[in-house]
């Protein structure tokens, strides 16, 4: 009795934890925006954000520094193209030209995407009928959602799209996930997944045309959302999913992320004043309608 209590207690605090990342994933995109608006570019911000959480996770995680095998290092460079690269520094550019909300709405896409992704990839993981229904649903949502800020508020819709690629991105960088985390801890994980994302987003940072404004770094808004962004959104949050990740799986951690929308939409009103319209809300519904419907129902197949 009393262990069946102490695993439902230490089952609930990974849940909790996995739900606190999201939050903080939810605030990230309002944070991001903010720093951006005090004239810090998206590949400075990205290059200075998993510079000093890959330098926080280099003292935390320091014994082993290779992996076990050239298979598996070369899976942590793509964990770290798709993970940290391609995802954040399109999620970055997508701020640009978009809203925050419509960013976290498309890149919260990423449970539904893997599990799409891994029907291709795995015979036997391929989604149900109803899978493919919820999947339908939910992209009516995003082309709501990229109709109301193309046409309806005039913003240009390239962020969206940017903002699916991230989703993509995000998707394998699930799927390579699931093949290494079995053998390392989280912080080595999230440690060689930093420094492989720094090392591929090096030419964009070197050749961006981005100019440096050191003054701009002293704006406490700027500096109070960096540490923001680098010690909770990237060092901690990181290593608590990829350990959320190894206790709860990846299908059940993912089904947080389907919160992070609705986190991102309540911020974005009170801190940047972004509208809410009521296409963007349908649409908004519908992807969450869509991704939950996709899960629930290819769960509901699989367990047949």
């Amino acid at each position: 009795m009393a262990e069946t209590r102490k695993s439902a207690n230490s089952s609930l605090i990974v849940h909790l934890c996995a739900a606190l990342v999201v939050v903080v994933w939810g605030v990230s995109f309002v944070s991001t925006r903010v720093v951006m608006d005090n004239g810090i570019g998206p590949v400075e911000i990205y290059y200075a954000r998993f510079l000093v959480a890959y330098l926080l996770m280099l003292i935390i995680s320091h014994k082993r520094f290779m992996s076990l095998s050239v298979r598996d290092e070369l899976l942590f460079a793509v964990c770290g193209i798709c993970g940290c690269t391609v995802y954040y520094l399109a999620e970055n550019f997508a701020l640009e030209y978009t809203l925050a909300t419509n960013v976290s709405l498309i890149t919260s896409l990423p449970p539904m995407l893997t599990m799409l992704l891994a029907g291709l990839i795995y015979r036997d993981d391929r989604p149900s009928r109803g899978a493919y229904a919820g999947s339908m649903v939910a992209l009516v949502g995003v082309a709501l959602v990229i109709f109301n800020s193309s046409f309806v508020m005039k913003v240009n819709p390239l962020g969206d799209f940017l903002a699916l690629a991230a989703a993509f991105s995000f998707a394998i960088y699930t799927l390579i996930l699931r093949k290494v985390q079995a053998f390392y801890d989280a912080a080595f994980v999230t440690r060689k997944m930093f420094f492989y994302g720094l090392v591929t987003s090096l030419p964009f940072a070197v050749f961006s045309s981005e100019t440096f404004e050191w003054k701009a770094w002293l704006v406490p808004a700027v500096w109070g959302n960096f540490l923001f962004l680098t010690l909770c959104c990237t060092a901690a949050a990181f290593v608590i999913w990829s350990w959320a990740v190894s206790k709860l799986g990846v299908i059940k951690t993912n089904n947080y992320l389907y919160f992070q929308p609705v986190i991102t939409l309540v911020f974005s009103a009170i801190v940047l004043s972004q509208p809410i319209t009521v296409i963007g809300v349908a649409g908004c519904i519908l992807i969450l309608l869509g991704v939950y419907l996709a899960d629930k129902l290819n769960m509901r197949h699989k367990s047949r």
